[in-house]
């Protein structure tokens, strides 16, 4: 890649959870299915040829500033410059925001040379940094998280709309994914079950398949942590009909998983939400 020639700005969705998340059985590899949602982060990169470092607006979002200089070390370029980040998604709550704010980098980074980058090249990049959603890809995949790398793309997901709710607090995804997981070679049998039969939900557009497969990943997962809202949350779906639920299995919240067109959307969404009442997967 050539230096900065110009300001460059990129985007990226983030991720409502994941509608899946395990150990598969045959490698026992640690994988996560994403869910895809409108809102994410936008990054903006204003190269600055007399300044040599990199000044980060908001000064927290370090990685993304280490990303902008490793990119700029590797096209070569001396030049600095001002790396401003716009995100709609609340940290340290699972929806993706460090991953969606470094693929929003990597994308302004690369605009700011006259050039687009891969996904490939984005999972390269970010594999030094840390364990990541798969937000660089278009729509739905399952994702080898903590070693970076594309498991499998998914077709298109029927409309969804998921309603949240927030426990609190802030959980550090590279700390709990130190940790090895307690999972049997029962349970990850199951998890690689439940890929499969994910794939083929999504494949019908079957949308009770989907929500199936979400709240079984949800209840597997709780063995890890407490989950304080996820009985709430299952008996609510069940006394409005709802697919099921979703949890971010790395962070804070726990939502109630809905068709796009379920008239119980607007009923119930003020009612259960902290985030925005419909937070809908591209």
């Amino acid at each position: 890649m050539n230096g900065p020639a110009r300001i460059g700005v990129g985007s990226a969705f983030g991720s409502c959870g994941e509608l899946l998340q395990g150990v598969t059985a045959t490698d026992n590899r640690d994988f996560l299915v994403t869910l895809p949602i409108r809102q994410g982060s936008v990054a903006v990169f204003e190269p600055l040829a007399a300044q040599a470092n990199i000044e980060t607006i908001p000064p927290h979002k370090t990685k993304s500033r280490t990303l902008a200089e490793l990119m700029l070390e590797r096209s070569g370029s001396r030049c600095g410059g001002r790396l401003t980040i716009v995100s709609e998604l609340a940290e340290g709550k699972g929806l993706a925001s460090s991953t969606a704010d470094l693929v929003a980098t990597a994308r302004a980074i690369a605009d700011a040379a006259g050039r687009r980058i891969g996904a490939a090249d984005i999972e390269d990049l970010l594999r030094s940094i840390e364990p990541s959603d798969g937000v660089m890809y278009p729509g739905a995949v399952a994702f080898y998280h903590r070693e970076v790398r594309l498991l499998t793309r998914l077709p298109q997901l029927p409309p969804l709309t998921v309603v949240l709710a927030d426990e609190g607090g802030q959980l550090d995804t590279i700390e709990f994914n130190r940790h090895a997981k307690p999972f049997t070679s029962a349970d990850k049998r199951e998890y690689s079950r439940l890929l499969t039969a994910l794939a083929e939900a999504v494949a019908r557009r079957d949308h009770r398949g989907i929500g199936e497969v979400a709240t079984r990943s949800a209840l597997m997962n709780s063995v890890l942590r407490e989950r304080p809202h996820l009985d709430m949350a299952r008996t609510a779906a069940r006394r409005m009909g709802a697919l099921g639920v979703v949890i971010a299995h790395s962070g804070t919240t726990t939502g109630i998983l809905l068709a796009d067109d379920d008239r119980t959307i607007e009923a119930n969404s003020p009612r259960h939400s902290v985030f925005p009442p419909t937070t809908r997967p591209r």
